[in-house]
């Protein structure tokens, strides 16, 4: 019995690559020199494709020349790098990588937001510049008594907030609806939870309907001593209106992992010292990545052997039989 064709668009780790190699007959995109012609010859025989942001956006272009494609496994909770409305209006399963990445995320964003409230970033170059031999470096703001408000309070928004908890700082949280059985302050609206709040740390989805809604209204609502931690999506903050707001002193200063042209980050944004930004790296650790890489893999394997998809989105829910 012949295997069935898989497609992967660009690198994944190599628990992927080698768990895919085994289970099907994989075709790696990123190899090919003429990809128009590549996808003219085997995308009818493609039945299933793994993808990253690493690719770009998957949608029409692609899906056209995969007539048979039956499931997308992107890697990432993130799926805004997959057209969803489109691959549902093909019949095509799309599956991300949750949970697996919840605590690492977690941990990363408490780093970030103590890295941004106490300079550690600047600390290290004070000492590395020589600069300590001929003065202490500044006091710095803190984390004590501050109010966290938290935009999106899903699996990783809860985990945030779990370790949160030990710093004994007030916590609340905004989404669409309130949550049963969640102890910290609900705010139904963001620019209410801002006003409220000294420290925004976002960790909702990314795509259309949440594209710039932290904007230059909430900025001002968070004000001056405020502080933006942004691990979600760069597509959720107006990022020019983040770069007036640090300039202004409208806020006091954030700490970023993602943005809105990725891996290209304003120069602007990049010469404020005051600042704390990161390669978009919440996730990545040797340990973390293998283990989204491996729900890739396991999402395909399980498709292709009749037992549907292991984690499939919201968009395109799977109905057994």
């Amino acid at each position: 019995m012949s295997k069935a064709e898989i497609l992967m668009t660009a690198p994944m780790m190599p628990v992927a690559i080698e768990a895919l190699d085994k289970a099907f007959t994989l075709h790696r995109l990123w190899e090919q020199d003429d990809r128009e012609n590549f996808l003219r010859e085997v995308g009818p025989r493609i039945r299933g494709v793994g993808t990253s942001t690493l690719f770009g956006r998957m949608d029409a272009s692609l899906f056209d020349p995969l007539p048979h494609l039956e499931i997308v496994s992107s890697f990432g909770v993130g799926y805004d790098n997959v057209d969803v409305a489109e691959a549902a209006r093909r019949g095509v399963i799309v599956t991300n990588t949750p949970d697996v990445l919840n605590d690492e995320v977690a941990d990363l964003t408490i780093g970030l937001l103590l890295a941004t409230l106490r300079k550690i970033p600047q600390a290290d170059r004070y000492l590395r510049e020589g600069r300590w031999l001929k003065g202490a470096f500044p006091l710095t703001p803190t984390l004590r008594g501050r109010k966290i408000g938290i935009v999106g309070l899903g699996r990783i928004g809860k985990a945030i907030a779990k370790r949160l908890e030990g710093f004994d700082v007030s916590i609340a949280y905004h989404g669409r609806t309130r949550q049963e059985n969640v102890a910290y302050t609900y705010y139904p609206t963001l620019n209410g939870m801002a006003e409220a709040c000294d420290v925004l740390i976002v960790i909702t989805p990314g795509g259309a309907a949440t594209k710039h809604l932290i904007n230059a209204d909430v900025l001002k609502a968070l004000g001056p001593q405020g502080v933006l931690i942004n691990v979600a999506r760069g597509s959720v903050v107006d990022e020019q209106a983040l770069i007036e707001a640090l300039k202004s002193g409208t806020i006091l200063t954030a700490g970023l992992d993602v943005y809105e042209d990725e891996p290209r980050v304003p120069q602007e944004l990049i010469d404020m010292e005051h600042v704390v930004l990161l390669p978009h790296i919440a996730s990545g650790s040797v340990h973390t990545r293998n283990a989204m890489a491996q729900l890739v893999a396991d999402n395909l394997i399980s498709w292709f052997d009749g037992k549907g998809p292991l984690t499939p989105v919201p968009e395109t829910p799977y109905k057994k039989g």
